[in-house]
């Protein structure tokens, strides 16, 4: 397959601090999503769908869910005698990575070396999509790029930092630029790059020797001096940049053409299997418009929301329009709406909780409210 020839490359802590809610206890690639996935499932299985059988996740602190929930790798079939998947914790010349993806890249640089693939799919593991990475690696060959940068075209998302693109007509970009705050009808970046393994490690020899830890600056300097070419995704994605923009994308997945669409069954999205049993509701609860995970048990009126593994709603609760992450537990007649709340919190009885759609309320794990 075109994909064996490939290495990937995750960084598993990339913008953790957009969503510092989210991340205290967990790297950005562990964050769960839509009832039963982590956010590093998406780009993993997108991976390996596309071929790839050798990967590696660059961790920084808080690592250990991650650890927990990729185990050896065998949801993903990376769980093999050669090659496979590789957990890359932060040991090293330091013990930090927040300077930026450079420097990390620096810190694996014997395990660059040792991999025979000739090309690497860098990667964030901030974005919710299915992609075809095939279709992507065959054009950076047959162009002859150096690099080729995966973007997409529209709004860009309401960040410090976004990354904008201007290419000719033949896909080459020819322009790059560092942009505060949403632009409009722009092509802007998605954290997914291809190039070639030795081209990489020159780039990060050239990087580290100047005292420049950022990727993105990096090409801008050099990209007139090489062949950057884009690759343009045109399919639904979610960049997690806020816990609002978290809290979207997991509403966005009551509209069926979007769960069609992340959740193709000819790239199906793997993750790990916790076995349950399936989600009992009583004679009073009333269910509608929602996703509900193995394990819960709902005796209350649930609308409009996602439910992790585990969750239990009291009777005469009602819960709309929420998010409520694994072995959490409302109490009776208690009322949230535009809730989101992390693993095992307890929300006890007669409670009443209210965020807005633009605004919804967080409750850290494990509180009591």
């Amino acid at each position: 397959m075109l994909g064996n020839n490939v290495l990937g490359i995750l960084f598993a802590y990339v913008h953790e601090e957009r969503v510092r809610d989210l991340t205290e206890m967990r790297v950005m690639a562990s964050v769960p999503y839509g009832g039963r996935y982590r956010l590093v499932d998406f780009v993993l299985s997108n991976m390996v769908n596309s071929g790839l059988n050798k990967v590696g996740i660059i961790t920084e602190a808080n690592y250990q869910s991650l650890m927990d929930h990729l185990g050896s790798g065998k949801a993903w079939d990376l769980s093999r005698k050669r090659e496979g998947l590789y957990l890359l914790p932060p040991f090293g010349k330091t013990t930090s990575r927040t300077d930026g993806r450079i420097e990390s890249l620096d810190s694996i640089r014997r395990f660059l070396k040792n991999s025979m693939e000739k090309y690497v799919l860098l990667s964030d593991c901030d974005t919710v999509c299915n992609i075809d990475y095939r279709e992507a690696i065959s054009q950076h060959i047959s162009s002859g790029a150096d690099i080729t940068i995966i973007y997409r075209h529209g709004d860009s998302p309401d960040v410090d930092r976004n990354t904008i693109f201007t290419l000719d007509p033949s896909g080459r970009i020819i322009e790059m630029l560092i942009h505060r705050g949403s632009e409009r009808d722009v092509n802007y970046g998605m954290g997914m790059y291809i190039v070639g393994r030795e081209k990489l490690l020159e780039l990060v020899e050239s990087c580290m020797s100047r005292n420049e830890y950022d990727l993105d600056e990096d090409l801008m300097r050099v990209v007139h001096e090489l062949k950057v070419m884009g690759f343009e995704f045109k399919g639904t994605a979610y960049q997690i940049t806020s816990f609002g923009a978290y809290f979207e994308a997991n509403m966005a997945l009551m509209e069926p053409k979007i769960r069609a669409e992340l959740f193709n069954p000819n790239r199906p999205i793997y993750t790990k299997v916790r076995d349950d049993m399936p989600a009992k509701y009583g004679l009073d609860s009333n269910v509608s418009n929602s996703l509900v995970a193995d394990g819960c048990v709902i005796d209350g009126e649930v609308e409009n929301c996602v439910l992790f593994r585990g969750v239990k709603i009291g009777k005469g609760a009602k819960v709309r329009n929420c998010v409520i992450m694994q072995d959490s537990v409302i109490g009776e007649n208690s009322r949230l709406d535009y809730v989101g709340t992390d693993k095992n919190v307890e929300v006890e009885a007669n409670r009443t909780l209210m965020g807005y759609q633009t605004y919804p309320v967080f409750i850290a794990k494990e509180s009591k409210v």
